[in-house]
């Protein structure tokens, strides 16, 4: 990471301008970059006050710097079945999975057969809620795809295999090859999209769609934010980019007030009459 260049002065001899001045040049590559690395900081240096080290946190009046949100990219069913059918079948059964339980990426990748209950039909992934945490459980419905998904994969697996989703990969550091879970998979997602010849989107678009698709069928957010393994609520709203049926009730009662004016105000009628003939002079 950048910040250990910084911190390889003695840490009581970094002072608000030196972290300022590093934040602000690593803000021009991005927001998240620096706000990330600002985070570390003040967590290292806490770290040194609690030991003793040291006596002050410089990084405590320094501000996150403003990052814009955009609604991120949801695929269209259309897309998502189009990427699906061009994959692989190996491939196929993981993004069928990733769609059909709206797991995380890493979540898929650690799933193992005793993680896989057919009896019952559910599955347990598991996350960490918090960066060095213990991994926490949560039980997912199998809807009548993934059974079907999991259970043929599960009558030809390799059984000295504990993984649904393995390979054969060489090692970076000894050239050895090795079996294991996936690992990261980023750049499938784009080679899929481009032989599909759809928009680019991520892994991770699977789970925002699943969760939009839930909110427009009037799941409880409770429901929704459990089956997403969110500790709160608040990050469950960010995945839900649709207008609830809610909000679009709210309008109808709003434009419904306006109605009956809107033939008898004089001011309308002008407005409309502007407005035509702006569109005749375009």
């Amino acid at each position: 990471m950048g910040y250990f260049k910084l911190v390889g002065n003695r840490c009581r001899d970094i002072t608000v301008d030196m972290i300022q001045s590093y934040i602000l040049t690593r803000g021009k590559i991005s927001a998240y970059a620096a706000n990330y690395d600002l985070r570390c900081l003040r967590s290292l240096f806490n770290f040194g006050i609690k030991r003793g080290w040291i006596l002050n946190n410089p990084t405590g009046g320094i501000s996150f710097l403003p990052v814009e949100k955009k609604v991120k990219y949801i695929p269209s069913k259309e897309d998502m079945l189009k990427v699906i059918v061009a994959a692989n079948p190996d491939t196929q059964d993981y993004l069928w999975t990733i769609k059909e339980t709206m797991g995380r990426m890493s979540e898929i990748n650690r799933l193992t057969w005793d993680d896989v209950n057919f009896d019952e039909r559910y599955v347990v992934l598991f996350t960490r809620k918090k960066k060095g945490g213990h991994l926490t459980p949560r039980k997912i419905p199998m809807t009548k795809r993934l059974y079907n998904v999991l259970y043929y994969r599960y009558s030809q697996r390799d059984k000295t295999k504990p993984w649904v989703f393995w390979h054969t990969y060489t090692s970076s550091k000894s050239g050895e090859k090795h079996e294991g879970p996936y690992q990261d998979r980023k750049k499938v997602m784009r080679g899929l999209c481009q032989k599909a010849g759809v928009k680019y989107f991520r892994f991770h678009a699977l789970r925002h769609a699943g969760a939009s698709i839930m909110e427009r069928r009037n799941v409880p957010i409770g429901s929704i934010q459990r089956i997403l393994g969110h500790e709160k609520r608040t990050t469950t709203e960010i995945y839900l980019h649709s207008i609830g049926e809610a909000e679009r009730e709210a309008m109808e009662i709003f434009e419904a007030e306006f109605e009956g004016e809107e033939n008898q105000n004089p001011l309308t009628d002008s407005l409309t009459e502007k407005t035509k003939g702006s569109q005749h002079t375009l």
